[in-house]
């Protein structure tokens, strides 16, 4: 789906009509965040987020894992695998699977680390450990109360922020903020802070780590698009984010397209982006997760997937974090 612009206009009277869905939305969620959920015998670390669409969480869950790899540690990645037709759970094989099986971020991520698929979170723990898993990192799932989670680490886009701070359909929250920052035991503010500070404020209050952090594009991608002008395309949950990032990097945009999240791109769709660019002398680039979706497709020899790396400000304080998190998860359970 597209965000409704309203999402991001406090006075919007469309936000306020809907308040009332809102508030019966936000008091099922709220209370649903309140259960226990399996405990899964070892550390589980969550990366979410307060809202729907884009934050930033699968670079950041890629971040932790080869952070993890460095302390001696074998993550195993479990999601939902949100727009694939497998329920699961299943392992993500990147040579078999394509993202119309199993989703296209888990699909990206299978190609560095082990990923198990699972609608049912719970029943994707047994195949997550069964991939000699010493850490689990849940991609997405901080709302979802069906296992227990060691570590919960919420991703904040810094220019976006939480929109108008309501929830579904009002807003953008998947539920009330006040539940949401009592399970928060740290905040990553990716890009600028100037909508994130109040958040950050709140969280450092508590006595949370607020670690701030910036995406770094690939040398191999600049390089594929230097000297260029570029057709951007992008189907994520904030595409014009996509399109600034390739601006600040030094890329000319001459043609843009947005789609909706995960879009499922058409052969049509695909052949004119081809055709457009051919035309246009246009070198076609798009986000690792939108190329995931066109993997094995002939148009795919022909774009530029534009990757990126999740970069902290002080890699030292997130290590602090992981190696705390870790000790205090183990030691929970020796205690138990």
């Amino acid at each position: 789906m597209r965000e409704p612009g309203f999402w991001h206009r406090p006075s919007s009277w469309i936000s306020q009509l809907l308040r009332p869905l809102a508030v019966l939305y936000g008091a099922v969620a709220a209370r649903r965040m309140q259960g226990a959920g399996i405990d899964a015998g070892i550390p589980v670390f969550c990366v979410g987020n307060y809202h729907v669409g884009g934050a930033g969480k699968t670079p950041t869950v890629l971040a932790l894992a080869k952070l993890l790899r460095e302390l001696d540690e074998r993550p195993v990645v479990l999601s939902r695998g949100y727009g694939g037709r497998l329920a699961g759970p299943v392992k993500v094989n990147s040579d078999s699977h394509t993202a119309a099986d199993v989703g296209d971020e888990p699909l990206m991520m299978a190609a560095t680390l082990p990923v198990v698929v699972s609608r049912d979170r719970a029943a994707g723990l047994a195949l997550a450990r069964a991939q000699n898993a010493s850490v689990i990192l849940m991609d997405d799932g901080f709302q979802n109360p069906s296992v227990a989670k060691d570590c919960c680490l919420i991703v904040i886009d810094g220019t976006r922020g939480i929109g108008n701070g309501r929830v579904i359909p009002a807003g953008p929250l998947r539920a009330p903020l006040a539940p949401q920052l009592e399970r928060t035991d740290a905040l990553i503010v990716v890009g600028e802070w100037r909508a994130a500070q109040d958040i950050a404020a709140e969280i450092a209050s508590r006595g949370k780590p607020v670690l701030s952090a910036h995406l770094t594009p690939d040398a191999a991608s600049l390089a594929a698009l230097s000297g260029t002008p570029a057709l951007a395309f992008a189907g994520i949950g904030d595409p014009a984010r996509f399109f600034n990032s390739l601006r600040s990097s030094g890329v000319e945009i001459v043609r843009s397209r947005a789609f909706a999240d995960h879009h499922a791109f058409t052969k049509d769709e695909i052949d004119q982006l081809v055709a457009d660019g051919r035309d246009n002398g246009l070198t076609l680039v798009t986000t690792e997760k939108d190329f995931a979706r066109l993997r094995g497709t002939d148009a795919a020899k022909t774009i530029v997937p534009f990757a990126v790396t999740l970069q902290f400000a002080d890699a030292g304080a997130l290590r602090r974090l992981v190696t705390d998190q870790l000790f205090k998860a183990r030691d929970r359970r020796l205690r138990a």
